[in-house]
This record gives C-alpha cells, structure tokens and sequence, in this order.
C-alpha cells in the first residue's frame, strides 16, 4: 500500500498539480516531460497563474529557453532572492537544449526555498541518462504523453470543462474519431464546437456533425455506418456527397480515410475476441469504444472477417497513399475505388 501511494506521488497529474498550485502549495523543482505539448503548456500557464501576482512577475519570472543560455546562468537566476513577493519563479523551455544542464542536479539537491524552478523538456529526453535520471528522482518529475486511442473520450470531457462545456457521450466519441489522439486538434476541434453552441452548455451529436458544415444523413459517421453494413451504394453515394460539396475533397478524402482506418482497426480487435466468453461490456471495452456501440460492431462481424478486414487496411492504405501524393487521380475516383475494393461484395453492386 505505501509502494502505491509512493507511485501515485511521483506520477502527478495535470489535475492534481493544478489544485496544489490553487492552494498555493509549490515544490521547489519540477521536471516536465513527454511527448504531450498541450498538457505541458497548461500546467506552465497554470504555474504562472498561481505562484505571482501579476506586479509581482516583473522582478520575480524569469522564462528562459535552454538555446539562449547555460546551466550556471540558470542556476544563479535560481538561487536569487525574490524582491517584495513570497517567491521566485523560473521556467525553463527547452531544458534537454540547455548547455551544462547537468549543474540543476546539484541544485535539486539543495534548492532555493524561496523559489519554484520548473524544467521543461520538448518532448521526452533519454531517462535512463543523466541528468534526466537524476532529476526525475530529485524534483516533482511530470510526464505528459499523448492520450490512448481507448482514453480519448474521456480526455476530450476534461477538455471540455476547461472551455464551460460538457458533451453528450456519444458526442465525446464522434469527436475522438476524428481527431484520433492529437491533442491540440481536439481542442481546437472543442473550440469551433463552443462557439458553434453559443450559448448552450452542453454539446450534442449533431452539433458534431452540422459544425462539420455536414448533415445528419450525409456525414463521415453514417459513411462508417454503411460501411460497415456492407453497403457498397450508400457508402458510394455519402461519400460522392461529401466530396462534392467539400470545399477541399482531398482533405475530406483524408477524413474518411482516418474515420474508416480507426473503425476497421476496433473491428480487427473485435475478431480477435470473437469465440470467447466474454460479455458486450467487456468486449466494448477490449475494443475501446462506448458500450452502446458493440451492438452495431458485432453486426459488422457478419461481412469482415480477418480477410475481408485484410483487405480494408489494403484498401485504406493505398487510398492514403494516392491521396497524399501518390497520384493524380480525382480524389472521387481514389476514394471510389477505395469502397470498391474494401465492401464485401460491392464487385456485384
């Protein structure tokens, strides 16, 4: 019990960081990494907005990029005084760049009590090598990385609350697969939704599709539906629609693309638990989508099995392929020929 509860402290969240900041309680070092760039600038911001005053910032932050410095320098902005505030503090951009920076783990050892230092590496350094090794034992160390495919719902809510929104399950879920698990895109994506909303707190399914400047019957979500039906003519004319009013029909191929990429990646998982004992909720959440959805995933499971669904990922790919790049062709001929090859029986259509 004491191991886990020693874990839990040396694995901080952005949530559990935030509310110590809010009550004002402040380690003396912080070490922040991973790949996750969003998360990292929230919990900087989040510092900024805790630890001063707005008058006190002048005399007492000090924002440093690790290319425009050295670790002495650092170290000596660390160890100054703060000047009529209750701290110091510094952050540091770009730490992995910053020569010498091997000096701050003498300094984690015996930091300024009057200052909160917060080293900040663009993406995630070699941990097993010092200093990064070192720090991570000695300071708060903070790891951000991109959310699972499964986990995205749920991180989109807690975006969302961020922006003085909640969004209807199935929302969270239509949002997750079109944006898979880039961050930033989702927020922007959660943004455009806010104001698409108005006034309204919460978001809705369609507001999804309509902010998308789609329709309830002709969207990527009910071309994953035919699709997985089976049916080779509404999935043709969904997408013949979409692309004919899209203002950019090689970007909308490229939507459809990632929408049906992740749809056959959740169905390859789906035929892999196929035969066992294992009840819907459970299969929903080996799969990584919202119970309510197995149903219709199952169906599915009556036209792909493991050749067929082969052949979809045949299909996407060359479909990608074509559409970043690798010919000429009309966008409506790639992605045609793209249903053609990945429906099952749609060479009888």
């Amino acid at each position: 019990m004491a191991k886990r509860a020693r874990a839990k402290r040396q694995q901080p969240t952005l949530e559990s960081l935030e509310k110590s900041f809010e009550r004002h309680e402040f380690a003396p070092v912080y070490f922040v990494y991973g790949l996750e760039e969003y998360e990292k600038s929230l919990l900087q911001d989040a510092l900024l907005r805790t630890a001063l005053q707005p008058h006190e910032r002048d005399f007492n932050l000090d924002l440093i990029y690790g290319n425009e410095t050295d670790g002495q320098t650092v170290v000596g902005l660390c160890m100054g005084m703060p000047m009529m505030a209750e701290r110091r503090v510094i952050v540091v951009r770009d730490f992995e760049q910053l020569k010498g920076n091997d000096v701050l783990v003498s300094y984690a050892e015996r930091p300024n009590p009057s200052a909160v230092v917060m080293l900040v590496c663009r993406g995630k350094p070699n941990l097993s090598t010092n200093p990064y090794r070192a720090l991570k034992g000695k300071s708060v160390a903070v790891a951000f990385d991109p959310p699972r495919e499964r986990d995205m719902p749920a991180w989109i809510n807690r975006a969302a609350k961020r922006t003085g929104c909640t969004l209807e399950p199935r929302a969270a879920q239509m949002l997750a697969d079109v944006v898979g698990t880039d961050a930033q895109s989702a927020v922007q994506e959660l943004e455009k939704l806010a104001t698409f909303a108005g006034t309204r707190e919460r978001i809705e399914a369609d507001d999804v599709i309509r902010a998308s400047g789609q329709t309830r019957e002709h969207n990527v979500f009910e071309l994953q539906k035919a699709v997985g039906r089976a049916d080779y003519g509404g999935a043709l004319g969904i997408a013949d629609r979409l692309l004919r009013q899209a203002p950019n029909p090689t970007g909308e191929g490229l939507r459809m693309v990632a929408i049906l990429s992740g749809w056959a990646t959740k169905m390859w998982i789906l035929s892999e638990c196929q035969g066992r004992t294992t009840s819907s909720s459970e299969l929903a959440t080996r799969v990584g989508i919202p119970s309510y959805y197995i149903q219709e995933y199952m169906g599915s499971l009556r036209y792909y099995g493991k050749s067929a669904l082969e052949m979809v990922f045949s299909a996407l790919l060359a479909a990608d392929f074509e559409l970043k790049g690798g010919s000429v062709r009309d966008p409506r001929l790639v992605v045609s020929l793209m249903l053609r090859r990945m429906v099952p029986l749609a060479a009888g259509a």
